[in-house]
């Protein structure tokens, strides 16, 4: 079974053991982890910056940083030994993206970026612990239920993507009702999930003695799912503040 993550799948741990040389390690992949969500941080900080002194800047910004980093995804799915050098990257225009984003949501509800962001962390560590316990284990049966969950949420964001385009999304995605609350609590949940299919992908890597090279992109795949946790809370945080 397959890891739900696409940058963190079986074929590509497969492909990469067929390269000699040194293997990856826990500590690597820690330090390069590290090492993207800072680039992340500041590239974000200084996004923050840029549109606090000029608002116009807000959708260049997360135009190029959404597009850029898309554009870097799709090329590390095929390229995966590139990681070294667009790992950063692509941390850094995500860093661009978060930071016009969350600049625009803390104009409307003071401190909603910093909330989410420890909340961000307090959700890796607490997978984290719960993974390093086996609490939580990324069984056949869970891999599953994930694979069936992510799919729905993709499926739910490709109709609100289409009804767009025709000028009527769907409103439960939007608005602070009870549904709407609800289905955003259980969007976080499978996005902090997933962390635990991650790590478990990270772990049989190593087992099986993936290049060096693997650290930059376990730590890029990683980054793609805080991504997605960071951004999903954002928007609950945002859902909550406007039912008071």
């Amino acid at each position: 079974m397959e890891s739900n993550n696409p940058v963190l799948s079986e074929r590509t741990f497969a492909g990469a053991r067929a390269y000699s040389g040194p293997s990856m390690t826990l500590d690597g992949v820690t330090f390069k982890s590290g090492v993207l969500l800072l680039l992340a941080v500041l590239s974000a900080a200084f996004s923050w910056s840029a549109v606090s002194t000029n608002t116009a800047l807000a959708l260049p910004l997360v135009a190029v940083g959404g597009l850029g980093g898309f554009v870097i995804a799709l090329v590390l799915m095929f390229k995966q030994q590139w990681a070294p050098a667009l790992a950063p990257a692509y941390a850094v225009l995500e860093g661009f993206l978060l930071g016009a984003i969350s600049y625009v949501f803390s104009a409307k509800y003071q401190y909603i970026a910093f909330q989410a962001a420890g909340l961000t962390m307090g959700v890796l560590a607490m997978m984290l612990t719960l993974y390093r316990l086996r609490i939580v284990r990324a069984t056949e049966k869970f891999k599953l239920g994930m694979m069936a969950a992510i799919g729905a949420i993709a499926l739910l964001y490709l109709v609100n993507m289409v009804m767009r385009l025709f000028g009527k999304p769907l409103p439960f995605l939007y608005d602070s009702s009870p549904l709407s609350i609800g289905i955003s609590f259980v969007i976080v949940g499978v996005a902090a999930l997933s962390l635990i299919l991650d790590f478990d992908r990270i772990e049989n890597a190593i087992e099986r003695g993936a290049p060096k090279y693997m650290e930059w992109y376990c730590g890029f795949g990683l980054l793609v799912t805080l991504v997605w946790v960071y951004l999903e809370i954002l928007r609950l945080l945002s859902k909550l503040n406007d039912r008071r």
